[in-house]
């Protein structure tokens, strides 16, 4: 067998590993976040702590993950039959709710590679269900703080530690499933990886994932090649930081060189009194799969095709945060924007590669209380999908999450047999996507009817500042967050936690994607097919194409 035979079979092999890791992982979930919405993430790491296969689960989780296990080797000494937990967001990990399992696998008592998982919990306690306060200031209000501690130590659960992290969530039992879920996904993977090395062996397996991150490197540069060389800057905004209403910005300076990318954010807005700082993993992650977007996704994910990019921050800034800031809208929101303004200066430099904005938010959705049937406390979370933007030759998707966020829908049966909510409407916003030759996608519209007195906490974002358009394409409309009491309506601020009533309606309608190309430039057909379609009213397009004579 030849060498580069060798190392695609191995890739392949490393690959499904760390998506049968997810699959154990969600069949095994006791929470509807991770089982109906999988909100989680597998990957696999040499014992560098070098990123070398993953699965296709959560950008936003990914990209991060190889920052926090290199973090984490260094201060743990790992014996065989260890699991050590985190999620400390200033050890590599992305918010509190994100609790990470880390796994040494040796072979014939030599360290081989590392196994790692990370999954969203939906409480780990702090000031409010969920652990998502939109007016958290500073981290302590957003949960338990995990720094690396060993679960299992040579094979044995340190029940301490565990009843530690059960006795600081307000739904333990549904915790404790989900944490013994991922040290089954880990387990999965330690018996996957041990039938590779039976198959081939240290040596060859060591030598091929050296030539396996060297070709995903030579990939990668050679892609960069064919780039423009030159110097973009683009800056976007958050609609506030959820404390103040000012606006916070995220500048990139783009520099192209020969086969390398800068990321530069120095200009970007000091840290906020508010929770979307995102720690200098987030923005590492969101950069990651940027790089990826732009070039060639075929490219294996891993060390080597990140090599010919630098990510440069500042420390204190909204994507470089300092302890003890409050980061949970970092990873959710700011990520997003982070998105949005690479692809920003992107346009700029392969014009028609790079879609108009999508939705820009993960519009993260958590209401918890007393379930009134069962007299156990309940924490309900999703994120919700919105437009995807309009991108050359091709309209934007409607309904679908997009960018750092991977997740599913979490269907409705699923919510009302399980938390005490009703969903009284569920559907595709009309007019909603931005006017193109190529339209923007529609966003969503979703109504929940609260059954009990609780808490609700609503964390998104562009609802001052819209999905933008591209080459003359229109913006995607806004986001509106509101609470129908008693028939009136009161509108939320992206960012807010409120006590609901029962009674209370919820409506979350959520950005549309941007246009792509002058609208008046639309074939006439399709126009008709998107009235037909009921995606647009003819009055809404006529009134927005003659505001552009």
């Amino acid at each position: 067998m030849s060498q580069y035979i060798r190392m695609e079979i191995i890739k392949g092999a490393l690959e499904y590993t760390a998506e049968e890791m997810g699959i154990a992982l969600r069949n095994a979930a006791y929470s509807a976040n991770i089982k109906e919405r999988m909100d989680h993430s597998c990957a696999i790491f040499d014992k560098y702590g070098r990123l070398i296969a993953q699965a296709e689960h959560i950008p936003v989780h990914l990209g991060a993950m190889p920052l926090a296990v290199r973090k984490v080797i260094k201060e743990i000494d790992f014996n065989e039959g260890d699991y050590v937990i985190f999620n400390d967001p200033y050890y590599g990990g992305t918010h509190l709710p994100d609790i990470t399992l880390i796994t040494p696998f040796f072979y014939q008592g030599e360290l081989i590679c590392y196994l790692a998982n990370r999954a969203h919990h939906s409480d780990v306690g702090g000031k409010i269900p969920g652990s998502m306060p939109g007016d958290a200031t500073e981290i302590f209000e957003e949960g338990l703080i995990i720094p690396p501690v060993k679960l299992i130590k040579n094979g044995e659960l340190d029940r301490d530690v565990l009843r530690l992290l059960m006795a600081n969530s307000r739904t333990p039992k549904i915790r404790r499933g989900d944490i013994m879920a991922q040290i089954a996904s880990n387990n999965i993977g330690l018996r996957r990886l041990k039938a590779i090395l039976d198959k081939f062996g240290k040596e060859n397996f060591h030598e091929s994932v050296e030539d396996l991150l060297d070709y995903s490197e030579n990939r990668m540069r050679k892609m960069i090649q064919r780039f423009p060389k030159k110097t973009i800057y683009a800056e976007d905004y958050l609609d506030d930081s959820g404390v103040s209403d000012e606006p916070v910005k995220i500048a990139v300076e783009i520099i192209i060189r020969n086969d390398e990318i800068v990321f530069d954010f120095s200009k970007s807005d000091r840290e906020v009194d508010g929770p979307v700082n995102a720690p200098y993993a987030v923005t590492l992650s969101a950069s990651y799969f940027v790089l990826r977007s732009v070039t060639d996704p075929t490219i294996p994910a891993n060390e080597g095709a990140y090599r010919p990019l630098k990510v440069i921050t500042r420390r204190g800034t909204v994507v470089d945060a300092t302890f003890p800031h409050a980061v949970s809208g970092g990873n959710v929101e700011t990520s997003q924007r982070i998105v949005d303004v690479l692809l920003k200066g992107f346009s700029e430099i392969i014009p028609n590669r790079v879609p108009a904005a999508c939705q820009g938010t993960m519009n993260n959705i958590v209401i918890g209380g007393t379930d009134p049937k069962t007299g156990n406390q309940f924490t309900f979370y999703e994120t919700i999908g919105g437009g995807f933007g309009g991108r050359y030759g091709l309209d934007g998707i409607d309904g679908v999450h997009s960018n750092m966020t991977n997740t599913m829908n979490t269907p409705v049966e699923e919510i009302e047999k399980r938390f005490p909510i009703m969903i009284i409407k569920y559907e595709l916003r009309k007019n909603s996507g931005g006017l193109g030759e190529w339209r923007g996608g529609l966003g969503i519209e979703r109504v929940y009817k609260i059954l009990t007195k609780g808490k609700l906490s609503v964390l998104g974002d562009r609802q001052k500042f819209a999905p933008w358009g591209l080459r003359g394409g229109l913006a995607g409309a806004k986001g509106e967050y509101i609470l129908v009491r008693n028939g009136k309506e009161i509108k939320l601020r992206s960012k807010e936690t409120i006590t609901v009533m029962e009674g209370d309606l919820i409506i979350i309608r959520t950005p549309g994607g941007g246009g792509f190309g002058d609208p008046r430039n639309r074939d006439k057909s399709r126009i008709i097919e998107d009235i037909k379609d009921e995606k647009y009213d003819k009055e809404y397009i006529e009134r927005s194409l003659g505001a552009l004579d």
